[in-house]
């Protein structure tokens, strides 16, 4: 719905306010009490990330701010799994159009296909509704501007569902460097390192074709970009990248459509069986036949057309710089991240999989220039309810409870989700090119 329009003055609203409250409370007591309205949310793309984390674990993080009026999905079989698994009420559709008008939600979440985000954003702003998009929120330099262009002209809110910037060690980092207590930064250095289940698994679907997810600059480090601007406090200039595919694709030594029905499944030393999975099962395997995609694709199909290994030098309008790199085939997985200032450094050690016991999965440690160097533990919250270290619900919860402060800017709105798109575009450019890419050459704001 669009707002209304009509101008108030501050008497007037509060005499009309005040009327609405009293006349409620005389009819019913409880009334001026009552909770607000729940925001009634549609979903578009039940894959594994809308039909569990906004869908399942969306009405168990913040049911009591939320109602789940929709789903729709292309592939027929695959809403029906979803809808049973949030308890079989909830309507289902294959047509996106036919949901919004059939069960005119407030707000739209988008968790399709990567390359598709910015058709469901953009034409969810067109029926007048605020969009919710997974990152990331484009893949391509038309997708963005066409994002850009339709806010500006519906004039609807968009948020963009960055949970890294929730997680417990980016959210310390964030308040340090709000205080100073580094200086002025000068440089970032972040290494992004998968292991060989993790990273591999980006194989085995539809993310390592580019058409679909813009390479793993746009997909993966879409997180890590967003992290960087939203740390940097200022906006991405130019972008120089490098890139190529060591382990997967075409480096296979024999390959098959997919793990499953594989002939070299006992040699091969990243097979994968899908069938140990229930879940993937009912919601990949037994969707097959509607539209042929294979959730335990092989690693090693000659359709993979992106890099698994990235380098990648960011320069900002502060003039801070940003060496970047992934490599989604490393024997363990983490992340190391050093911020480099005038007064001092941080260094950040996320460890996420590891052959080795460490004390703190996540330790930061502050060194102040001729003074004291000190090491801190920020720990993820911890239990089967809290992906990502608590970060997933602490998006949600900031994104539909209105009580929620916002106190380090984390909420991400349109700007967040161009920039950290338009890094990972001017980067698969730069691979491609050879040269360095401007950010105004992907988008302008």
């Amino acid at each position: 719905m669009q707002q209304d329009q009509t101008a108030w003055t501050r008497r007037e609203f509060c005499r009309v306010g005040a009327m609405g409250i009293v006349g409620a409370a005389l009819a019913d007591p409880r009334a001026a009490l009552a909770a607000p309205a729940k925001t009634r949310v549609a979903i578009v793309g039940t894959g594994i990330r809308g039909s569990t984390t906004w869908g399942m674990n969306l009405v168990r993080d913040a049911g009591e701010f939320v109602d789940i009026v929709g789903l729709c999905d292309v592939n027929p079989d695959r809403v029906e799994v979803a809808r049973r698994w949030l308890g079989g009420a909830v309507p289902a559709f294959t047509g996106f159009d036919e949901m919004v008008r059939a069960v005119r939600p407030d707000r739209v979440i988008v968790t399709t296909v990567d390359a598709t985000h910015a058709d469901y954003v953009c034409r969810t702003m067109d029926f007048g509704l605020d969009p919710i998009s997974e990152k990331p929120l484009c893949t391509q330099a038309e997708q963005a501007q066409r994002i850009v262009d339709t806010e500006k002209r519906t004039g609807r809110r968009l948020d963009v569902t960055f949970n890294a910037r929730h997680e417990a060690s980016a959210m310390k980092v964030k308040e340090l460097l709000l205080a100073g207590e580094i200086g002025d930064l000068y440089s970032v250095n972040y290494e992004e390192f998968l292991d060989l289940d993790h990273g591999a698994s980006y194989f085995r679907r539809w993310h390592g074709l580019k058409q679909a997810s813009g390479t793993l600059l746009c997909h993966k480090a879409s997180h890590h970009f967003d992290q960087l601007n939203w740390w940097i406090d200022s906006d991405p200039v130019e972008v120089t990248a490098r890139g190529r595919l060591n382990r997967y694709g075409v480096n296979g030594p024999q390959r098959h459509a997919n793990c499953r029905l594989c002939p070299h499944k006992k040699a091969c030393d990243l097979y994968w069986d899908i069938t140990s999975s229930k879940q993937m099962m009912e919601l990949y395997v037994d969707c097959e036949d509607q539209d042929g995609y294979f959730r335990d694709g092989c690693l090693y199909r000659r359709e993979i057309n992106i890099p698994d290994t990235y380098s990648v030098q960011v320069t900002y309008a502060n003039h801070v710089l940003v060496t970047y790199s992934l490599n989604a085939a490393a024997p363990y997985e983490g992340q190391a991240i050093v911020f480099n200032g005038s007064k001092g450094r941080i260094d950040v050690r996320n460890y996420n999989r590891q052959p080795w016991q460490v004390p703190h999965e996540s330790e930061i440690r502050l060194t102040r220039s001729f003074k004291d160097s000190v090491v801190m533990a920020a720990d993820p919250q911890r239990g089967e309810s809290f992906e990502h270290g608590g970060a997933d619900q602490r998006i949600k919860r900031m994104i539909f409870d209105p009580g929620v402060a916002d106190p380090l800017a984390q909420r991400a709105g349109l700007k967040a989700g161009i920039m950290s798109s338009a890094i990972g575009i001017a980067g698969y450019t730069s691979i491609d090119t050879g040269r360095t890419v401007r950010i105004e050459e992907v988008v302008r704001l």
